[in-house]
């Protein structure tokens, strides 16, 4: 398909056609980024196509709870399964749907998509490919021989991709150390997000079955391995030790299964909360909130987090160091259940400290995470490749003649 096809003559500024490929649209921080930018990149300069996979039977759709008014194209082969006869169907309707849209642009997200969606682009004759890392699969996900074939897979697409975004500073290096696309085809773009109005605490803490006297430490995010929601119970059982009245909410689902003997230990104190569209009420119930991944990208619930007015203890990996500001936004910690306990403990005794974190927090979050902030540099590097592509003359204005 030639270049001259996409382009629209006459007065106003061409539409530029953006077909994003997502695996699955589970709650999660992909989905988060994808919705904002849906719904805030401007409907006169951008036409969107989404194809999403389905979402798995232990996770909760996003579009269901939180976006039923997005539009989305499902393909049931584009879940984070690995079906070779599935994935060689999905790949030939993808290619379909992408000739007959006929995008200036596919955008893709988290691995699979970004491997199917980029190979059915260069199929189509899509002219240009851009894929966003929410994170990566470098580390704890794999073993070193299935590793080693995803970091040669993703070395060969960062070839077939004009664009590549990552959500962090860490994250990028991580992926240019394991060579995976060169510096100059690198843009950092944080997650943008933003929280509804919240209940007060006292309601807050009312609807989930709370206790109202004790501190409240927070999970929220999927109950998988990766996620380390064990480690999360064996800092709790730690911090019951020192602090008796607090509270442990978890608030997700995933295909963990916790340990019943931790779980019988924290007793009435751990309130496991399964999947929620009301995050916000979940963070208005917290005085913390404790992240105990192994891998991260940057994740959104320590934006959201923050947003809420609440500090963090985090084990320090992937970009959680450019979310949470250490001793000033929150506690970072290494991978030691014993560090990340000491670190609450702190926090839960403190409660002036606390509270002066919190307010950093949402003073720093706000001003670098916001939803606005994410639509203007989406728009920026699509407007940067319409300009390279001359598909726009310049960085348009409304009004524009093109």
């Amino acid at each position: 398909m030639s270049t001259a096809m996409y382009r629209t003559r006459g007065f106003g500024i061409p539409r530029l056609r953006v077909m994003r490929v997502i695996t699955r649209m589970n709650i999660g921080g992909p989905a988060v980024q994808v919705s904002a930018l849906l719904r805030g990149l401007d409907p006169e300069r951008f036409d969107h196509h989404l194809i999403s996979g389905l979402v798995g039977s232990d996770e909760a759709d996003y579009l269901d709870q939180r976006a039923p008014d997005l539009p989305v194209h499902r393909l049931a082969g584009l879940g984070r399964a690995v079906r070779p006869m599935d994935d060689v169907r999905c790949l030939l309707e993808l290619t379909a749907a992408m000739r007959r849209f006929r995008p200036h642009i596919v955008h893709t997200h988290t691995a699979k998509a970004g491997a199917l969606g980029r190979a059915a682009a260069v199929l189509a004759r899509v002219p240009s490919r851009v894929h966003t890392f929410h994170g990566h699969l470098l580390h704890g996900y794999f073993s070193p021989a299935k590793t080693r074939l995803l970091v040669q897979t993703e070395r060969r697409l960062a070839g077939l991709t004009d664009r590549l975004v990552a959500v962090g500073s860490q994250v990028r290096d991580d992926l240019l150390a394991a060579g995976i696309g060169k510096a100059d085809q690198y843009t950092v773009t944080p997650p943008g997000t933003k929280l509804p109005a919240a209940p007060e605490p006292a309601e807050a803490r009312r609807r989930l079955g709370i206790p109202q006297g004790g501190p409240v430490v927070a999970y929220v995010g999927r109950i998988t391995a990766i996620k380390r929601p064990d480690r999360f119970l064996a800092v709790a059982r730690e911090v019951r030790r020192a602090v008796p009245a607090a509270q442990f909410v978890m608030c997700g689902a995933g295909d963990f299964q916790p340990d019943p003997e931790a779980v019988t230990e924290l007793g009435d104190s751990l309130h496991l909360l399964g999947w929620r569209a009301d995050v916000e009420t979940v963070y208005a119930a917290a005085d913390l909130v404790l992240l105990t991944s192994d891998n991260e990208g940057m994740p959104v619930s320590l934006i959201e987090a923050g947003l809420a007015g609440l500090p963090a203890v985090a084990t320090d990996v992937g970009s959680v160091a450019e979310v949470v500001q250490d001793r000033t936004t929150g506690l970072l910690a290494g991978l030691s259940s014993d560090q990340l306990a000491r670190h609450t403990v702190t926090l839960l005794r403190d409660g002036k400290l606390r509270r002066e974190m919190g307010a950093r927090a949402r003073t720093f979050t706000t001003q670098r995470f916001g939803e606005e902030r994410l639509v203007a540099d989406t728009q920026a590097l699509y407007t940067s490749i319409a300009v390279a592509r001359g598909w726009w003359t310049a960085s348009p204005s409304k009004g524009e003649h093109c």
